[in-house]
């Protein structure tokens, strides 16, 4: 009897082994066979993914050109150290260089009128400098790696700095003209 319920069990047990056997030739029947890529492969592609980053450039260059043309572009509307000085030395000079018998006219051109007119310059070339450089930041990515794009603030503070440096050199012309602020007449 024993014998009986040995073979039973053995017979059941056999039964389910073939069944799960079953099973899992069919589970294994509908997976995709996978390739298996050596690890040398693995780690020359990742040694030219990191070359790649390494050469590909990142941005920063431009991102600081962008930068830096809308500070010109602030500085030639608000003044530089450079002007203030090449003012106060041109208003030395008018005060130098007019007699003391000049009239009123020749006297206020010589020490304001030459003064505000070469603030405006250097404000003008701040403003002139902020352009190119807003330009050549704007334009820098046509003539690099295919593909690449460039990040959107360094667009935003590029054109920033393009519409600063042309407020600047409208208002420099301006300025220099004596249409902004001239002088007083003499009169």
């Amino acid at each position: 009897m024993r014998d009986m319920a040995t073979n039973a069990v053995d017979e059941t047990e056999a039964t389910k082994a073939t069944t799960d056997e079953k099973a899992v030739d069919t589970t294994k029947s509908d997976e995709v066979p996978q390739t298996e890529v050596p690890a040398a492969a693995d780690d020359e592609q990742a040694a030219d993914d990191a070359q790649t980053r390494e050469d590909a450039p990142s941005g920063v260059g431009q991102g600081a050109a962008a930068v830096v043309s809308a500070a010109l572009g602030v500085v030639s509307l608000t003044g530089s150290w450079i002007g203030t000085v090449a003012s106060a030395r041109q208003n030395l000079v008018g005060q130098l260089e007019t007699a003391q018998n000049a009239g009123v006219a020749q006297q206020i051109q010589a020490v304001y009128g030459d003064a505000w007119q070469t603030t405006a310059l250097w404000g003008g070339l701040f403003a002139l400098i902020a352009l190119v450089v807003g330009v050549v930041t704007l334009a820098r990515p046509a003539f690099g790696t295919p593909g690449r794009i460039q990040a959107p603030w360094i667009k935003s503070v590029a054109w920033a700095g393009v519409a600063l440096g042309v407020i600047g050199l409208f208002l420099a012309v301006l300025k220099y003209t004596g249409i902004l602020l001239g002088l007083p007449s003499a009169s």
